[in-house]
């Protein structure tokens, strides 16, 4: 049974609504800079709660500063290592060793496998724009259906850049939640796989059915004279920072505090460490594979960084955001409207994440701000599993992508879609990512 809320309460959720409506008009009806437009919704929160512009620019400031001290060096990490994948063609080595190995009749797990794969440690929209002309390729020489390794791919894309660190939104979430690492790492192929799975391949079988789409033009070759990593030098790459966060969290599962082993793997699987190791190794190896000078690698590097510079800037606001709606007490409000309605905290912190996501079309700023919101309720209720808390997040934050997220426009432009092609297409498997995505992680965390 529904009980009544205080008016404060009441007061403090419509002002939640107001400043997230701020947010939604800022962006996509006034083309606001999306940083920007965080700000204006804190102060909306800020000013209404009665904490006076000046506290909340403080309150923003330090929102700002925490989530960019927890992930700003994660995420620059990750940038620079799938710039090299990039440059040093090793995505290209995968997609070739993955396209041999499952065959043409198997062509869309094929795609699935390059997605895990790259999408692990690249941003999305850096994985399709690197996938699109191996998967074109593959479309032409199979003669399949393009929207069967297309559907797989953002799906499976979508997946890792939601769920998995170290993406900007889980190792926000991650942070602002304290969940470990590697175990949102081992909950999120597990969660994360099946949804895609289904999303993916299952959906694009449907889906070609219904709605046909010619592959686009291919892209210029890439010159043939540059060397190449090998296959077996590309794989270790990708998987050395995972199997080193993987060993950090078995460490602390297994090993005896104050053991000096589980110190050494503690520190070595966190993320940090495990990506200076991984871009240690990846400049080295592809250095003496491709022949880049030393040079080209720090250049390398340093593009990586300057293209994610804005994307920093928006994680880190939506943080300053989250901070302003806790120290005005709108997160706790929110905690209360769980009692209220009696919602389980994994089902409203994928609603919160959800309504975020729908309303401002950023993903990103879904995870951040909802994490934001939720660490409250960790203090009232220490029994929530942290780690489902942050995948439920995560798929709240993939929900119905419409025509407000920049991503919808990127899968729109890169595949050469109609709007209405990429609501039937896109918008469907991110809806059904989240739908699915919740499900399982309810299902599981019920059995945990």
């Amino acid at each position: 049974m529904v009980s009544a809320m205080p008016s404060s309460t009441t007061t403090l959720l419509l002002l939640a609504v107001a400043a997230i409506a701020v947010l939604v008009v800022l962006v996509t009806w006034r083309k606001w800079n999306a940083f920007i437009a965080l700000f204006m919704a804190s102060l909306v929160v800020g000013v209404g709660a009665g904490l006076g512009p000046m506290v909340t620019l403080k309150h923003f400031q330090d929102g700002l500063g925490a989530t960019m001290g927890g992930i700003a060096a994660v995420i620059a990490l990750g940038a620079m290592l799938g710039k090299l994948l990039a440059e040093s063609g090793a995505a290209q080595v995968l997609a070739q060793r993955f396209s041999a190995f499952f065959g043409p009749q198997r062509v869309g797990w094929c795609v699935a496998a390059l997605a895990i794969s790259v999408g692990l440690v690249t941003w999305f929209a850096v994985g399709l724009l690197l996938l699109l002309p191996v998967m074109v390729t593959l479309a032409h020489e199979t003669k399949r259906p393009f929207l069967l390794l297309a559907i797989p791919l953002l799906s499976f894309l979508s997946v890792m850049h939601g769920l998995m660190p170290p993406h900007p939104g889980p190792v926000a979430a991650i942070a602002a939640l304290g969940a470990n690492t590697g175990a949102v790492l081992g909950w999120g192929f597990l969660i994360g796989l099946p949804t895609a799975a289904v999303a993916g391949p299952w959906f694009a079988r449907l889906a070609a059915k219904h709605v046909h789409v010619d592959p686009p033009a291919l892209a210029a070759a890439r010159s043939a004279d540059r060397p190449r990593p090998s296959f077996a030098v590309t794989l270790f790459i990708v998987c050395l920072p995972i199997v080193l966060m993987m060993l950090g969290t078995l460490a602390e599962l297994v090993l005896p505090v104050g053991s000096g082993l589980r110190g050494t793997f503690t520190a070595i699987g966190h993320p940090v460490f495990a990506l200076v190791i991984a871009v240690l190794a990846a400049g080295w190896l592809f250095q003496r594979a491709c022949g880049f000078s030393r040079g080209q690698l720090l250049a390398f590097t340093e593009q990586s960084v300057a293209g994610i510079g804005m994307a920093l800037l928006v994680v880190a606001g939506g943080g300053g955001f989250a901070r302003v709606l806790r120290e005005a007490k709108v997160a706790d409000a929110m905690g209360e409207l769980a009692g209220v309605l009696h919602l389980p905290p994994l089902l409203y912190a994928w609603l919160v994440a959800a309504f975020i996501r729908v309303a401002t079309g950023s993903a990103t700023v879904a995870i951040t701000a909802a994490a934001g919101i939720m660490a409250p309720i960790l203090q009232t209720d220490p029994g929530i599993h942290r780690e489902m808390l942050v995948l439920s997040i995560g798929c709240g934050s993939l929900f119905l992508s419409h025509l407000n997220d920049g991503g919808f426009w990127i899968v729109k432009e890169s595949l050469g879609l109609t709007v209405g092609q990429t609501l039937c297409t896109w918008t469907v498997t991110e809806t059904l990512i989240g739908l699915i995505g919740l499900a399982l992680v309810l299902g599981l965390n019920a059995l945990l």
